[in-house]
């Protein structure tokens, strides 16, 4: 069996491990765990039940008040690895939350807003939540940060109905951006169809019956032709965490349970070959996505554990992009300390 070397970048990460313990596990914990400016906290559990989802959401310290928006990716027809309602269903209750999702550039069952909407009624997402399909009545333009490839990003126009985000992520996997966490579910997940096909051509189109065409040539086996791809992800999800009053009325979460190569937008997903490792948080997008790529880039490969498909899926694709790109611009830091809930 082949064995993966940790990549030096992502070793050379300043992990502090700090046990909480369950007296002192609630709202004040995020207050006594603090960073400096250049250094994030991640706070995190080996317990991936809804009891230690909402836990490590009142860890945060960070309530979410008013109209709040609970983004999760509801799932291609056919897919199964996806955030099951019955694991997230305490913590949107809890928040008086609205599940949002946008509709898919891809002609799958959740192009259209009606196909959509069998799907969350068949995976089960009706039963704990209102579901609002944020682009079925539109788009708007928000303002990004980062220029370099889009000049704006579009969304659902419900976005601006909700006054607080909950980023709630299926770490695994993906198709194109090599894997997908809360950086991916802010940008392309809370982009409308055209809003998606703009950030996938890094610019150059707004209709996304034209993106295919206009994807890159050989992006697939190319890292430098899927970076501006992966900048433009990054910029999005600037955008958005801005949008939500600076990044002071939003806050992420990465389940790593049902690790596929392949996201949940894919209806016939390869089976994980990971075991799971967790749920971890932060306030920081880009060192809570840096956490979970250090989870399986320094996870040793045994048979219980293979990550050899996931790890040639990211660097053939120049994932881990994102997260560079994100420090460069100011949305996050790379550099964090973990705090442990178990």
């Amino acid at each position: 069996m082949k064995t993966h070397a940790v990549t030096p970048i992502f070793a050379a990460t300043l992990i502090v491990l700090a046990a909480v313990s369950c007296k002192n596990a609630g709202k004040s914990a995020a207050r006594v765990e603090t960073a400096d400016a250049d250094t994030a906290v991640v706070y995190f559990t080996r317990t991936i039940t809804p009891e230690s989802l909402v836990r490590i959401y009142e860890v945060l310290g960070r309530e979410a008040t008013g109209k709040v928006a609970v983004k999760i990716s509801t799932g291609e027809a056919g897919g199964h690895n996806y955030l099951k309602p019955d694991l997230i269903g305490d913590l949107v209750r809890k928040v008086d939350g609205t599940i949002v999702e946008c509709n898919t550039a891809y002609a799958g069952q959740r192009m259209k807003t009606e196909e959509h909407r069998k799907v969350i009624e068949e995976h089960g997402f009706n039963a704990i939540a209102t579901v609002d399909i944020m682009d079925e009545e539109g788009e708007i333009k928000i303002p990004v940060q980062d220029t370099k490839w889009i000049q704006y990003d579009i969304v659902g126009s419900h976005l601006q109905d909700y006054d607080f985000m909950i980023n709630l992520a299926h770490f695994k996997g993906h198709a194109m951006g090599g894997f997908g966490g809360v950086l991916k579910n802010a940008s392309i997940g809370v982009a409308s169809r055209n809003g998606k096909a703009y950030i996938h051509t890094a610019g150059k189109v707004e209709d996304y019956t034209q993106m295919w065409s206009n994807l890159p040539e050989g992006w697939d086996t190319a890292p430098e032709k899927n970076t501006p791809f992966i900048e433009s992800m990054s910029a999005a999800a600037q955008a958005v965490h801005n949008y939500f009053n600076e990044g002071k009325n939003i806050l992420y979460i990465d389940v790593m349970n049902n690790i596929s190569i392949d996201c949940d937008c894919d209806g016939n997903p390869h089976d994980p070959t990971i075991r799971d490792i967790g749920i971890a948080a932060s306030l920081d997008p880009v060192a809570l996505d840096k956490f979970c790529l250090d989870q399986v880039f320094n996870l040793p490969q045994t048979e219980e554990d293979d990550t050899q498909a996931l790890l040639d899926r990211i660097n053939a694709r120049h994932g881990i992009r994102i997260v560079y790109r994100g420090e460069e611009t100011g949305l996050g830091t790379l550099t964090y300390k973990v705090v442990t809930l178990d």
